[in-house]
């Protein structure tokens, strides 16, 4: 145990190395990987998205494949096709596999091309697996979807369905850096350009799969999973709370995915916080990044302004922890 706790705390500070300011990205990419999830960044341009991706790849050493989303994408492109091949006279369909088949797959501004598109990767990211004419592809047993999105340019963008934002485990939010990270990022570059970074050594993916267990070890005391539910069921039923303006602020709650995502996220902070259990404060510290995009607002909250994660809060001040 020791040594898979060490090694996936060296794998947090190499991606650090290569991403400043972003300690939140960063661990939010651990604790997707490690609850075997994925993970939708939305944040303005310039912010690390794609660096913080392409740093945990090169971490890891393993294979990202990337698609940069745009209207004119096709779902095979994503999935792959089946190609027409004439061998020895023979007529014969051959899998071409895209870059779906790829150990992590970067999604480059997923909002940029149609519903079509998208949900070409439901399956992908629900079941870990492709179904082309009929026939099921297994994708890697590592496997993960690194979304990006920028949210302020709304002109020729689709937002993600319902149903695909429920997929992710966590949504992060970047933001730019302040100005002394500022100067620190460009001295990270002017290393970088002059080949004066040293490269750390890459981490076995095998120590990933091995936290993965310990972390179904981690204890959840029947108070700590009462009050992930209770945060769940706020979303579903504020009228609940009379005093609270949640019920003029939600139109629909959280689906049963959220109680998942929660227990799982919760374990994995306590393990990476070297705890044997899970506590109130670990379900907070991650309760935004797992809701915020699992709440539909009503036109009221969002005609005044309120942001999920000020939901989330009024929600957290309702629910306390026994």
């Amino acid at each position: 145990m020791t040594v898979c706790f060490d090694e996936i705390q060296r794998l947090k500070q190499s991606i650090q190395a290569s991403v400043i300011g972003q300690e939140h990205v960063v661990d939010a990419l651990i604790l997707s990987l490690l609850t075997n999830g994925n993970v939708l960044l939305e944040g303005l341009p310039g912010t690390a998205k794609t660096r913080s991706i392409k740093a945990l790849s090169n971490a890891l050493e393993v294979s990202l494949g990337r698609v940069q989303f745009t209207p004119d994408l096709l779902p095979s492109d994503v999935t792959g096709t089946e190609i027409y091949q004439e061998v020895e006279g023979k007529s014969t369909l051959t899998f071409q596999p895209g870059p779906v088949f790829n150990n992590l797959l970067l999604a480059d501004e997923i909002n940029r091309s149609p519903a079509k598109v998208q949900a070409a990767l439901l399956e992908a990211m629900e079941e870990r697996q492709i179904t082309v004419a009929g026939k099921t592809h297994v994708l890697p047993k590592l496997f993960m979807v690194l979304a990006t999105q920028n949210p302020i340019e709304q002109e020729g963008t689709y937002p993600l369905p319902e149903a695909q934002m429920d997929r992710f485990m966590m949504k992060v939010l970047l933001d730019y850096p302040d100005a002394e990270t500022e100067v620190k990022i460009i001295e990270l570059v002017r290393a970088e350009e002059a080949l004066s970074v040293d490269k750390p050594a890459p981490i076995d993916p095998t120590h990933i799969f091995n936290a993965r267990d310990i972390i179904h070890q981690i204890h959840m005391s029947d108070a700590i999973t009462a009050y992930i539910v209770a945060i769940v069921m706020a979303t579903r039923q504020p009228s609940r709370y009379p005093d609270s303006p949640l019920a003029q602020w939600l139109s629909v709650g959280s689906s049963p995915r959220a109680s998942i995502a929660l227990d799982k996220c919760a374990r994995a902070s306590a393990w990476l916080a070297g705890k044997t259990f899970v506590d109130p404060d670990d379900v907070r510290s991650i309760v935004h990044s797992v809701l915020r995009h699992r709440l539909v607002l009503s036109y009221d909250a969002i005609a005044d302004g309120v942001t999920p994660d000020q939901v989330i809060d009024e929600i957290l001040r309702q629910v306390i922890a026994a």
